[in-house]
């Protein structure tokens, strides 16, 4: 398992988010799509994974209601895959989202991304939905976990 280091960025390391996005997803995306989906969000948050300084993977979110953080994606390069990033960037984000006063941690994803799903399971998310997706013609799976004693 790798010990990344988190960092916190901020939107001017959208270039850097946006060519580490084209190394993971496909379709690849052009930096007005990062920007374009986090303007006039609350709270944007962009985490970077360093291992040895060199990045390794990446996380984005935003609050969607006051209580609401949304992980939206995250993301780890193949060279570093299967080393525990992905987990570390949930977990970061976790305390992220708990320091900064909200109540739930809300994430989606495919029913085909297994490895997120394991992660789900494994920092105790809990299943609130299912959605179907037109676009990719795919289920996604709603999971929230509650970060916070007060109840959401």
């Amino acid at each position: 398992m790798a010990n990344a280091d988190i960092v916190l960025l901020g939107p001017g390391e959208l270039p850097l988010i946006t060519e580490m996005f084209n190394a993971v997803f496909r379709p690849g995306r052009d930096i007005s799509y990062f920007e374009r989906r986090l303007k006039g969000r609350a709270n944007p948050l962009i985490l970077l994974a360093q291992v040895e300084k060199r990045p390794a993977g990446f996380a984005l979110g935003y609050e969607i209601k006051q209580s609401t953080f949304y992980a939206w994606l995250i993301g780890v390069l193949p060279a570093y895959r299967k080393a525990g990033i992905a987990s570390q960037l949930m977990e970061a984000m976790t305390a992220w989202t708990r320091e900064n006063g909200y109540h739930v941690l809300r994430f989606e994803c495919y029913n085909r991304a297994r490895p997120m799903l394991k992660i789900a399971a494994s920092q105790n998310f809990d299943i609130v939905g299912v959605r179907y997706d037109t676009d990719e013609a795919a289920n996604l799976v709603i999971f929230e976990q509650t970060v916070s004693e007060q109840e959401a």
